[in-house]
Formats: C-alpha cells, sequence, structure tokens
C-alpha cells in the first residue's frame, strides 16, 4: 500500500513538474513570437550590373528653331490676307497685301525721270564728244570744253540717282505684298484687313518653323560628367535622344543632342543642353513642356534590381537598401527601363548594395529586420504551439483521472 501512495506522489509531482516545464516552454515561445513579430522578417538581393546604354531622363521644352515676327515695312491700308491662321507656309509665300496703287504711281513716276534725265544725259554726251573735237582745231575756248565736261558728268549723276531712286520706289513697291521670311507655321493674325498699318504697327503675324524643331533641357554637371566619361571624355559628341510628350507618351522619332552650352548655370548647377528633331509629321509643338531621355553612346555598366523591390511615394520610387550597420534605409532612385523581372536604375543605387525586395510593409528605417530565406514558412511557430497544446490537453485529462 505504500508503494503505491509513493507511485501516485511521483506520478503526481513528475505531472507538475511536466506541467510547470511546459508552461515556460510555451511562455518562451510566446516571448520568441511577439519578439519575432516585432522584428519584420524580409529578404535581401544584391544589385547586380546589366550592360546597357546610360539614360538620364530631365524635363524639356520644345522651341522652334527660327521665331520670325511678319512686320510692315511701309505704310497703307491692309486690303488682303492670302492665308489662316494655323496654316504651313514656304520662305517667299504672300501673306498680306497692302493697297499698292500708291507705290504704284511712284514707280512709275520714278521711271519717267530715269528716261527724262537719260535723255539730257544722252545729248551732253553729244555736246561734250563736239566740244571736244573744236577745242582740238582751237575753234573754241578751252573753257566752252569744260563747260560741256561738266554739263555732261552733271548728268550721267542725275541719271544714277534718278535710276537708285526708281530702284527704291519699286522696292516700296513690293513691299505692298507682305511675304514669308521663313518657312513655318503661321500664328494669331495682330492686325486684320481695313486696317492702316506703319512701320510701327507692330508685328501683322508670327511665323514658328516646324522643321526641324529644337528641344533644351538641362542636366545636371554630374549627369553630363557621367555621359562624358563613359563616352571616352568627348564634350562634343553628338547623343541620341527621346521625346516624351506631356500626356505621358512617347515620340516615336528619335533626335539628336548636337549641343552644349558653354557655361554652367550657377543657380541651378545645371548645364543647358539642345536636341534637334526632324518633325517631318508636326507632332512637336513649340512651347511644349515635356521630358527628355539623353542617351549614352556607349555601354556602361548599370545597377539591375528586382521590379518587386520598388516602392513610390509622392517624391518618386524609392528602395530599402540596408547601411553599414545592416539596418534599412530608404533611398530614392530613378530607373531606366525594364530587363524582364528587373529594373534598370540610372541613379540612386551602387552595385554590390543590398536592396530588400519582400516583407518591405512593415519595414521602418533604421530599426532592426530579420533576413529570412523567402520560402521560410512564417507560421511556423504557431504549428509548434500547437503540437504542445495537444499535448498539455493530454496531460490534463490524465491528472484528472488520477484525481477520479
Amino acid at each position: 500500500m505504500r508503494k503505491k501512495i509513493i507511485i501516485i506522489v511521483c506520478i503526481v509531482f513528475g505531472a507538475i513538474l511536466f506541467r510547470y516545464l511546459f508552461t515556460s516552454l510555451m511562455t518562451y515561445l510566446a516571448q520568441e513570437k511577439r519578439k519575432a513579430s516585432l522584428v519584420p522578417p524580409v529578404t535581401v538581393v544584391t544589385v547586380t550590373q546589366t550592360e546597357k546604354q546610360k539614360s538620364f531622363e530631365v524635363p524639356a521644352r520644345v522651341v522652334s528653331k527660327s521665331q520670325i515676327q511678319v512686320n510692315a515695312r511701309i505704310s497703307g491700308y491692309l486690303t488682303k490676307s492670302y492665308f489662316k491662321e494655323g496654316d504651313y507656309v514656304k520662305a517667299g509665300q504672300v501673306l498680306f497685301e497692302i493697297e499698292p496703287q500708291e507705290y504704284v504711281l511712284a514707280a512709275q513716276r520714278a521711271r519717267a525721270d530715269v528716261e527724262r534725265v537719260r535723255a539730257q544725259q544722252l545729248y551732253y554726251d553729244k555736246q561734250a564728244i563736239r566740244a571736244q573735237k573744236l577745242v582740238q582745231k582751237d575753234y573754241i575756248a578751252r573753257s566752252e570744253y569744260d563747260n560741256a565736261v561738266s554739263q555732261r558728268d552733271a548728268y550721267r549723276a542725275q541719271t544714277v540717282y534718278a535710276e537708285m531712286a526708281y530702284r527704291d520706289a519699286m522696292r516700296n513697291l513690293s513691299y505692298t505684298q507682305v511675304k514669308a521670311p521663313v518657312s513655318g507655321r503661321v500664328g494669331i493674325i495682330s492686325v486684320t484687313v481695313g486696317n492702316y498699318v506703319t512701320l510701327n504697327s507692330g508685328a501683322l503675324t508670327t511665323i514658328y518653323s516646324t522643321k526641324p524643331m529644337y528641344v533644351t533641357f538641362p542636366l545636371e554637371m554630374q549627369q553630363y560628367s557621367t555621359l562624358t566619361s563613359i563616352d571616352g571624355g568627348d564634350a562634343h559628341i553628338n547623343r541620341k535622344v527621346e521625346y516624351i510628350f506631356s500626356n505621358g507618351d512617347k515620340y516615336d522619332k528619335p533626335g539628336i543632342q548636337d549641343f552644349r552650352d558653354n557655361k554652367v548655370d550657377e543657380s541651378t548647377g545645371t548645364i543647358k543642353m539642345r536636341a534637334t528633331f526632324a518633325n517631318e509629321d508636326d507632332a512637336l509643338i513649340s512651347g511644349d513642356f515635356g521630358r527628355i531621355i539623353i542617351y549614352s553612346n556607349k555601354m556602361a555598366k548599370v545597377p539591375t534590381i528586382p521590379s518587386k523591390a520598388i516602392q513610390e511615394n509622392q517624391e518618386g520610387k524609392y528602395v530599402y537598401v540596408l547601411d553599414e550597420k545592416g539596418l534599412p534605409k530608404l533611398v530614392h532612385i530613378k530607373t531606366q527601363g525594364q530587363d524582364g523581372d528587373n529594373t534598370l536604375v540610372s541613379e540612386g543605387l551602387e552595385i554590390g548594395q543590398q536592396v530588400l525586395t519582400t516583407g518591405i510593409q512593415k519595414v521602418i528605417p533604421g530599426t532592426p529586420v530579420r533576413i529570412v530565406q523567402e520560402e521560410v514558412v512564417e507560421e511556423a511557430p504557431v504549428v509548434k504551439q500547437n503540437i504542445f497544446q495537444k499535448i498539455f490537453n493530454k496531460i490534463n485529462k490524465i491528472l484528472k483521472r488520477g484525481k477520479n
């Protein structure tokens, strides 16, 4: 009997000890779980590299190669207009007509003066020839010969003057037809038919050249230096560019960056660049604001990361990288296209850095993270807890039976 009591006491003591150990284990697991929940699990990848053309995307503005104001060069009433606003006109095409009658009459008078003076000049030319023959035979005094030569020269000068006046009258007459100085698209008509115009009336309209078209854009000196370094240090090399319209659509015809300014804007730290587009389809319109993508001529090593690592906020695209202490740091980046499931990064990352790819929704910059493999099941601790819970329930049933 005494032996049975000892056995029962041992069993009860063992059950109590097991229960205590189990409770301690469960408490430890719960604490570990809480700690694990506070430190978010993440996966990381190392920034790799891809051989691609280096590119930078910056704001840009479309400008006409020529912006010519069409002005009246004489005074008169505007009688005709030969185009509609927005038409494409060619150089030399007549745009307006200024009432020509006054200038036609002035040209006719100038022509008559030329004929009159020229007739007098011919007469005095002959008189001078006769006087020369007579003075050689001493039939007339030398002074009479000099007088004849003087009159001849005077009328020759008058003829030249009359001819100049006639050409000036014809020039003014030609100005009654206001012609396009360059080819391009005509803007708004500022002065309509019926108005009296003068040299001081201002522009009648403005012509914007459209073929080719310029696109100007500022490039940061760091970006410019990077392109120059990739392309072998040649500062005057031409580069391929692409234009993106203000609505986000990309222009399907590339251009050429063929000019850079000779100074840096001290206030912005940028250098002004210019690209030329043929614009045969008239898609580019002067004054439009968009973006330009400029490419290096030679291939460069471009940082590459999985696209799923990239997040976006109001400031743009960003990723989390691990700093020298292994803590996450938010870094804004600029991209330059896709390569399958990866994204090419133009600015913000360096090859060899570690970037967070999953679990980043719970990441706080500067706080610790737990690096795990992607295939790790996060619910494993919960499963273990359920197993121990079952064991605990069975022991409780045994203890209850013993008491009974």
